[in-house]
């Protein structure tokens, strides 16, 4: 497929998966894991890789050796297992205006666009298929999105068959070309009304100085959540 940087949404269409040399650890996950739901409750199991040794970009093979994922890391093993059910491994970046982006999986469903993803932030995990385009499911994400500096200022879908050839999929090295990639995408502005984030980061540097760890019990919408980590749901 050519790389192509237009704003359009890539297509949602169910795709032939495309045939790849697993392991039998690899062929178990991707065999019991057959939903975004249930990969997303298989990555709330693993720990989250702080890069405390140097920073990663794994593939999903390196996800399955390693057994963590950081954010970017979960949202390809997403992608490269969905894609053996059938959907489009796509992904949704965020910018930030801190520079501390986000990358998740999403999908859409039947009943609307969903996403698989992990995070050192209880609310920027996945979210069930509710939302009607995926710039309502970004919206979902900006409360909890701001906290000392961050807050989400674009966006943007991305087909990862974009990278041809590219082996983002099953690489033992790491895939920076993805983020290169991801990083050089046009995104779409997301303006957010000054006056709220100004409320949003008041009312989060008053949690975490009272309380110690992140909020989010207190943010709208989390009906819409799919279930934390344990470890998060831990706290408060």
């Amino acid at each position: 497929m050519p790389i192509s940087r237009r704003l359009h949404l890539p297509s949602t269409d169910p795709i032939d998966p495309p045939c790849l040399k697993f392991s039998a650890a690899e062929n178990r996950v991707i065999a019991k894991h057959q939903t975004p739901l249930a990969v997303q409750q298989w990555l709330n199991k693993l720990p989250y890789n702080d890069e405390s040794s140097g920073e990663t970009l794994r593939s999903f093979r390196g996800v399955i050796r390693h057994k963590r994922a950081h954010c970017l890391e979960a949202a390809l093993a997403a992608a490269v297992i969905l894609e053996q059910h059938s959907y489009p491994p796509l992904v949704l970046s965020f910018e930030s205006v801190d520079l501390l982006d986000h990358v998740i999986f999403v999908y859409r469903a039947p009943t609307g666009w969903g996403s698989v993803a992990r995070s050192r932030d209880p609310g920027l995990h996945g979210r069930k298929p509710v939302f009607a385009t995926p710039r309502n499911l970004v919206l979902s994400y900006v409360d909890a999105y701001v906290d000392f500096t961050g807050t989400i200022k674009a966006y943007a879908v991305v087909d990862l068959r974009v990278l041809g050839d590219y082996d983002w999929r099953l690489s033992v090295r790491n895939t920076w070309k993805v983020e290169q990639t991801l990083l050089k995408w046009p995104h779409r502005p997301l303006r957010t009304s000054p006056k709220r984030v100004r409320l949003l980061r008041a009312r989060y540097r008053a949690f975490r100085e009272t309380y110690g760890f992140k909020p989010w019990k207190y943010y709208r919408g989390k009906e819409n959540w799919t279930e934390l980590p344990a470890s998060f749901k831990a706290q408060g």
